[in-house]
């Protein structure tokens, strides 16, 4: 029973030679396989004189048990044994050449030559001429390697053409031998080898052979006479194992006609057949081949044409594509017949998908893929199981089905890991599993996944992204498993049930607590790179707004106060066309300014999506632009809250233009930097805002009492406090002021003005007076200085027709307004006149008393 499947068996193999190169003694891994490479690069031979074209397989490893159904598919069949030896000393070779022997008798019954390459020794031994043996001083001095394989394939193509030229010879009177595959010996011991049935029997086994060796020797159409004749043969005595191989073999000289390019996905073409084919055949040729020229002037010296049935029926013996399916089918509806004809089966069906995947016919690809799955062989090992489905994989992707391809791909990396293995491969597991993302429309990107609709299967994709983490887990890789947990959180949080999210967030702490996650690409050995996941989600953010500064911390353009207020207003333009960019909409400018060495805020609009308290730590703001210090925050949010305000802070440490760009957090041990251009549905009014130099900050204190009264409310652009004193007519006092610097700038320039309320001109004299001479000597004032300034109160007042004047004066007298107050290069104390608009009720009382207001 043939055990072992080959699974890249394709149509075009038939027509190949079996050569298997292999070791003996010690011999290192790197320096066979460099030999091994310029051995199977000669792979291709051109019969000298003549248009046939010979093919060599080369296998490193080949079971003996399948060498003996090599009657039953000459494909089989090894006919070539090279071996590579190491041998340094005289003493060595007797054993070394002793091993060569025995390695011959593994496949003796088959072998039509041999080569057995030495390398390390020299001196006598080595200048011996022989033809089996070739000596090479090392690795590296072998230039001739490639020319003793052509000899070899010469030698190996004149025993093929005389075993085709002795079996394709009728011979009457001869008997003819029975052909058998390894099971069927026993089961022909005393049958009647005479009878007509048997004869036939032993005739369509033996014109089946025939046909595989003329294919083998290139002769396509002699290949297919005969195995039409064949198929008469084996029909007509219900010899159903056989008559499934000849028609296999039809199938196969078919293929190779229609599809010169080849049916197994190799690159690059192959040469052209024999001359029995046309021009339509094209070139065929193996990638890396090297031709050789074999004159077969001694095969032919009797006069037997190598090309005798060059034009013989060529339309009516090779089969069309369709007529190449049905076959096959055929062929292997026979083989099922047999349990101990599996291998051969399921590589039938193996062959029958790549034609069926180059003529498009996906459907019945399927439906032979499908029989492939079922067909039983022996108890076969891991790895074996391994390749099995690593093939089923690939088939199925070549013929489209892709979720199916990636199925049977994830089960082969479930198997690279089997509790059966003594040692599981979670390496190869890990690549497998990479290998089915693209089939369950899964990327490792977050990127692709912020753009709206999921695709694919959400449950099917976290099972695969948990076995991904679980494989990272047991390759001893921390820093992969936190980066596929976190991807798993944030792409399928929507997904996830109440407690799935409990328990991947659990398990990501458990994670980060040995590897925190972070924002750097993972790649792999393989080169695959692994972006960062930004916990976008976590919490969700809805808003973001850029705060103007504290009033009196904002700063005003510097004008002077005493001059001619001149509006700078822009006329209002109508326009009904909105731009809905949200870049244009993020970069656009706000129209206050933020100050260098200033606490600036930012309010974020977010909610927490999960089921639990979400605590982040650490959470800042991400700007380009200018220095910024970002002050990180801790935020608590509720389970599952609403709209939660929270506010950013930082301070801009140089001058120019700041931009808001996002904000990070530290999630679950988890730092994300995460991008507003990434935020779907964030609205903003404008992140990007004008950072102006350090200004200088002035605080004002009087030696008045607070009044309980204000004068008049006070606009958005200033700031006021009101003070008061009760003063008798005739009498003075005095407001000291005391302006302490308490920013880090000096305090350069300041300007007082007052203004006073009166209705009627009844106030004498200078009502408020002061010096500034005494005040501007301590200028500039240096931060943590104090100046004092001071204004001297005098009342005068007339009394003289007035009745109901002391009832007026029961209010609080005269009051006096301080404040503190910042400006850019300044400190300006206005004076303004205001008129109090008296009630009709009151128009008889002479008039209010007067205010001093102190504002920047």
């Amino acid at each position: 029973k043939m055990s072992v499947p080959d699974y890249m068996q394709c149509a075009e193999d038939h027509q190949t030679l079996l050569v298997v190169v292999q070791p003996i003694g010690i011999v290192p891994e790197e320096s066979f396989f460099r030999i091994y490479k310029r051995i199977s690069a000669v792979s291709q031979v051109n019969v000298r004189d003549s248009q046939r074209v010979l093919y060599i397989r080369y296998r490193h490893h080949y079971p003996p048990e399948n060498n003996e159904w090599g009657d039953f598919q000459t494909h089989r069949k090894v006919v070539g044994l090279i071996t590579i030896t190491e041998c340094s000393s005289a003493k060595e070779w007797p054993q070394t050449f002793e091993k060569f022997h025995l390695q011959k008798e593994m496949y003796g019954s088959t072998l039509y030559d041999s080569r057995l390459f030495v390398f390390g020794l020299q001196g006598e031994i080595a200048e011996q001429p022989r033809t089996d043996v070739a000596f090479y001083p090392s690795y590296d001095e072998c230039e001739t390697v490639e020319k003793r394989i052509e000899d070899f394939i010469e030698s190996l193509f004149i025993v093929l053409e005389s075993k085709r030229l002795d079996r394709a010879t009728d011979k009457s009177g001869d008997k003819i031998p029975l052909l058998c595959v390894p099971f069927e010996k026993k089961d022909f011991v005393g049958l009647d080898t005479d009878s007509r049935h048997y004869k036939k029997r032993c005739q369509g086994r033996m014109r089946k052979h025939v046909g595989d060796l003329c294919l083998q020797a290139g002769m396509l159409q002699d290949s297919l006479v005969h195995y039409h004749m064949a198929v008469e043969l084996l029909r007509s005595v219900n010899d159903f194992l056989w008559l499934g191989a000849a028609l296999e073999g039809l199938c196969s000289a078919s293929v190779i006609y229609h599809y010169p390019g080849g049916t197994g996905g190799k690159v690059g073409p192959r040469r052209a057949q024999g001359g029995s084919l046309s021009a339509e055949a094209g070139n065929r040729h193996r990638p890396g081949a090297q031709e050789v020229l074999i004159d077969p002037g001694a095969l032919t010296s009797n006069g037997i044409n190598a090309d005798t049935s060059a034009e013989i029926g060529r339309a009516k013996n090779c089969l069309s594509p369709e007529d190449i399916i049905e076959k096959y089918k055929e062929a292997i509806s026979f083989y099922g017949k047999y349990k101990n004809a599996g291998v051969i089966e399921l590589e039938a069906c193996v062959k029958a998908v790549r034609v069926l995947a180059i003529q498009k016919r996906s459907m019945e690809a399927s439906e032979f893929l499908q029989n492939a799955v079922y067909i039983n062989l022996r108890q076969l090992s891991e790895e074996e199981k391994i390749q099995r489905y690593s093939i089923l994989s690939e088939l199925y992707e070549r013929i489209g089905f892709h979720r199916k391809s990636v199925f049977f791909k994830r089960i082969a990396a479930m198997q690279c890991a089997a509790p059966s293995i003594p040692e599981p491969g979670w390496r190869a597991c890990y690549k497998l599993l990479l290998e089915t993302l693209p089939g369950y429309s899964l990327s490792l990107d977050p990127q692709d996944f912020s753009k709206g609709t999921h695709r694919g299967w959400a449950a099917v994709q976290m099972r695969l992204l948990h076995e991904l983490v679980y494989a990272s887990r047991r390759m001893g890789n921390p820093a992969l498993c936190v980066r596929h947990l976190s991807f798993l959180l944030q792409t399928m949080l929507d997904f996830l049930s109440d407690q799935e999210k409990k328990d991947v967030t659990q398990s990501l702490e458990s994670y980060t607590a040995k590897c925190p996650g972070t924002m750097e690409v993972i790649t792999l050995p393989d080169g695959l790179k692994l972006p960062p996941v930004p916990f976008t989600k976590l919490p969700i953010v809805k808003s973001v707004k850029l705060l103007n500064l504290p009033t009196s911390l904002r700063p005003h353009k510097m004008k002077s106060l005493l001059g001619q207020n001149v509006s700078t207003k822009s006329p209002f333009i109508y326009s009904p066309i909105i731009a809905h960019s949200r870049g244009e909409e993020r970069n656009k400018k706000i129209d206050f300014q933020w100050v260098q060495g200033d606490v600036c805020e930012v309010q974020l609009m977010v909610y927490n999506p999960m089921p639990f308290e979400l605590r982040v730590e650490n959470m800042g703001l991400l700007t380009t632009g200018v220095e910024f210090e970002s002050l990180p925050a801790a935020l608590s949010l509720p389970a599952e809250s609403g709209l939660y305000p929270v506010t950013l802070v930082g301070v801009p440490q140089t001058t120019g233009q700041i931009t808001v760009n996002g904000y990070h957090t530290s999630v679950f041990g988890v730092f994300s930097d995460c991008l507003l251009d990434n935020l779907p549905g964030v609205k903003t009014n404008g992140c990007t805002v004008e950072v102006i130099p350090a200004l200088p900050r002035v605080q004002i204190s009087t030696s008045l009492p607070r009044s309980v009264h204000t004068l008049q409310p006070s606009s958005g652009d200033e700031i006021s406090t009101n003070v008061s004193v009760q003063l008798y007519n005739g009498e003075t006092q005095q407001l000291i002021i005391k302006l302490e610097n308490i920013g880090t700038e000096p305090l350069e320039k300041l300007e007082v003005t007052a203004k006073t309320v009166n209705t009627k001109e009844k106030l004498y004299g200078d009502f408020l007076s002061w010096n500034l001479e005494d005040t501007l000597c301590q200028f500039p004032l240096k931060p943590g200085k104090i100046a004092t300034f001071i204004v001297n109160i005098k009342v005068k007042l007339d009394f003289s027709c007035q009745e109901n004047l002391l009832q007026d004066l029961s209010d609080d007298g005269i009051s006096v307004t301080g404040l503190p107050l910042s400006s850019p290069f300044r400190q300006v104390v206005k004076p303004r006149v205001e008129t109090k608009t008296l009630n009709p009720q009151e128009s008889s009382k002479v008039g209010d008393f007067s205010h001093v207001k102190v504002r920047e």
